[in-house]
């Protein structure tokens, strides 16, 4: 069975590699995309934004146009974008979307879940395989390694990516601090700038660096006086994420209405 799709951002970076995996896979079927009207790609065809032949789906500036015929949204954009759109998508055949939006605020987290009451939404920082894989291991660490051990996480993006830390090294600070059996929010470390105090005992720190065309690189360091152990993920490709995303579209399109992760997914407890 084919399942109708509809991308946000389908001009962007992360819009392009969905397009390329979904319009290859045989399994997607893309029904609409939008584009910021200020990007001046309105009205031009999806496939050939994505270097491929023309799908015969061109982008709009409304969502809800876009989201026309589709079963699923799909949506690497902004936190206002993200949820201006699911706010518009009352009405529609709609029945899920795949939120790899980040930076969201504790207020726009709150949006996010109230649209979860009325279809599923399945939300990642990242929609690798070996990412997940990595923050179960960063658990298991932070468990058996203790409150000695420092941990700091540090994480490398591309210059045009604004939120800091990004929503990946969060998902990861969030697993250690689970591991340590607290909240991250309890554990979090400020962020350093100038003359400070030293390192606190059991804190969890991040570090951000923007550079270049950097797809995604994480590390959690974990360290004490005599070692370090350091678990690391690089993404090489946004092809990950894409197929990563589209794997979530295919199991939430049936899915009731709810908030679900990744995990749920894969079925990782």
């Amino acid at each position: 069975m084919t399942l109708s799709i509809a991308i946000a951002g389908a001009a962007g970076r992360m819009g392009r590699a969905l397009v390329r995996a979904a319009s290859t896979s045989g399994a997607f079927q893309i029904v609409g995309g939008t584009a910021r009207i200020e990007a001046g790609r309105l009205g031009v065809d999806i496939g050939v934004l994505a270097g491929r032949e023309p799908l015969g789906v061109v982008t709009v500036a409304d969502p809800r146009e876009a989201a026309r015929g589709a079963d699923v949204w799909v949506d690497f954009t902004t936190p206002p974008a993200t949820l201006s759109a699911l706010a518009s998508l009352g009405g529609t055949a709609v029945r899920a979307a795949i939120i790899g939006t980040t930076g969201f605020t504790s207020a726009q987290d709150a949006d996010l879940a109230n649209a979860a009451t009325r279809i599923a939404i399945v939300r990642s920082g990242n929609f690798s395989l070996g990412v997940h894989a990595l923050a179960g291991l960063v658990r298991q660490a932070a468990q058996k390694l203790g409150a000695g051990w420092d941990i700091e996480i540090v994480e490398t993006h591309h210059w045009r990516k604004r939120d800091a830390p990004s929503g990946t090294a969060l998902m990861l600070g969030e697993a250690a601090a689970q591991g340590r059996g607290g909240a991250l929010e309890q554990m979090r470390l400020p962020a350093r700038d100038g003359l400070g105090d030293e390192r606190p005992e059991g804190g969890i720190g991040f570090a951000s660096i923007r550079a270049g065309g950097i797809v995604g690189e994480h590390n959690v360091i974990f360290a004490a006086e005599r070692e370090i152990v350091t678990l690391s993920h690089q993404a090489l490709d946004r092809a990950v994420f894409a197929d990563g995303a589209l794997a979530a579209a295919a199991w939430a399109g049936d899915k009731p209405p709810g908030l679900y992760a990744m995990k749920d997914v894969l079925g990782f407890q």
